[in-house]
């Protein structure tokens, strides 16, 4: 009886046991998360509408009218160019992490390898994310997206003087020596320079506004002042332009930011409302600015503000708290401010849209005050319990970076200027880069 027992028994595990393995199989496989699927393709899409429409109508309506279709041309052409060259090489050289080590530092510190390149080995059933729960393609998408909008913001430093074919070589190689290498350093994980120094940049204030804030700054000094520059009187032709793009970006940053938690969770939830936070203040701290300093409020200054908030935040959005997102916010208001008019002027630097005064000095703010508000005795969600330390990594990833764009910038620059010249003639230059550069009228009366 009791053999007969034991010999069921055993016929009973040998039927379960398998289906139990089978079942533990299953459990252990990633799963699609529909919910996370659906907000990352969101935010692509949100992110995307920053660059097309929302950046160049932004930047279109602040230049003069017979340089607004070269200004939108180049965020066009900017958008299909980095598209192709990111899928070539860019997201293998930014995420793909063969020969990375946690601390250790070797060439894959800084240069990803080329096991991603022509996106090799993406299928409809790749998965990635926190969790493995979305697609790769949709983050290969999101990635994209930012890999866009960064050069695209360099051009409002040299608008309007810059040739359309240097133009295009310049965005090319910069996306591919500074563009895709600092991504690299700062999110693809152990063994990156900056993610193993424990750099917070939850959504690109050091990838995205610190690289492209210098290098527009290099720009422009490489270049040189548009003729005319200062006493001629440039003035933005259709403010309109530029109020319809703020509120673009406005709302496409939601998606920059609430997107970069990769899930639709918590993180997100958080980030998106300290957005909302951050830039309101920033708004209203660069008009109050200016009211108390000129007179009178401006609509390209609370359009500026706007954007100097959204750029501060994004590095914090993923750690800090909405005390901490007001107070990056006002203070990116009043410093962008003096930095874009009275420094500006000091310096005497001719930045045409502002690029370092808002992208630049927004970013390097936004960096370093992540490093105090990510604290959670100071209402952050972040893991900083030594609000000194963090502060210093901060910095030296804003230093690094700063360092490191500059220098590589003036390089290609100088080096084209040298091969085929960067800045259009002074005949053209006064005629206007829509007709001089692409043979159309923005407006035909």
């Amino acid at each position: 009886m009791t053999l007969r027992k034991f010999a069921g028994l055993g016929a009973l595990l040998s039927i379960v046991m398998p289906s139990l393995a089978m079942a533990a199989d299953e459990v252990a496989a990633p799963v699609l998360n529909s919910g996370d699927t659906a907000w990352m393709l969101t935010s692509t899409a949100l992110v995307l509408f920053m660059t097309i429409p929302g950046l160049a109508l932004f930047y279109g309506g602040m230049v003069r009218s017979k340089n607004i279709l070269s200004v939108m041309m180049q965020c066009f052409a900017i958008t299909g160019l980095i598209s192709i060259l990111w899928v070539i090489y860019g997201y293998s050289i930014a995420f793909d992490t063969t020969g990375m080590e946690q601390g250790v530092v070797n060439f894959n510190s800084f240069f990803g390898g080329m096991g991603k390149a022509f996106l090799a080995g993406v299928t409809p059933s790749s998965l990635t994310g926190p969790a493995a729960l979305f697609p790769e393609a949709v983050f290969i998408t999101f990635q994209m997206t930012f890999a866009i909008i960064t050069p695209a913001l360099i051009v409002g430093a040299f608008a309007e003087r810059m040739k359309f074919s240097a133009m295009l070589i310049f965005m090319g190689v910069w996306f591919t020596l500074v563009y895709a290498p600092i991504a690299h350093m700062v999110w693809s994980g152990n063994g990156g320079l900056m993610w193993d120094w424990g750099v917070l940049d939850f959504a690109g204030g050091t990838v995205v506004h610190i690289n492209a804030g210098v290098a527009g700054l290099i720009a422009c000094l490489v270049l040189g002042k548009r003729k005319g520059f200062p006493t001629t009187p440039m003035a933005p032709h259709n403010l309109g332009y530029t109020l319809m793009g703020a509120a673009m970006l406005w709302v496409g940053w939601f998606g920059f930011n609430a997107g970069s938690a990769a899930a639709a969770n918590g993180t997100a939830g958080m980030a998106m409302l300290v957005t909302q936070i951050a830039t309101a203040a920033a708004a209203l701290g660069w008009m109050f600015a200016e009211w108390i300093t000129h007179g009178k409020p401006s609509a390209l200054g609370i359009a500026s503000g706007v954007v100097a908030g959204l750029v501060a935040i994004t590095p914090a959005a993923g750690t800090v708290g909405p005390m901490g997102a007001l107070v990056i916010g006002l203070a990116a208001g009043v410093v962008c401010f003096f930095c874009a008019t009275t420094l500006k002027r000091k310096l005497g630097y001719d930045d045409s849209l502002d690029a370092f005064g808002v992208h630049g000095i927004g970013g390097i703010l936004g960096a370093i005050l992540t490093g105090v508000f990510a604290a959670p005795s100071l209402g952050g969600f972040g893991t900083v319990t030594d609000i000194a330390a963090q502060v210093w990594i901060q910095c030296k990833g804003v230093g690094f970076t700063v360092i490191y764009t500059a220098i590589v910038t003036f390089i290609i620059l100088k080096v084209l200027d040298a091969v085929m010249g960067l800045r259009v003639t002074e005949e053209e230059e006064s005629v206007g880069l829509d007709l001089a550069q692409h043979n159309e009228r923005g407006y035909n009366l």
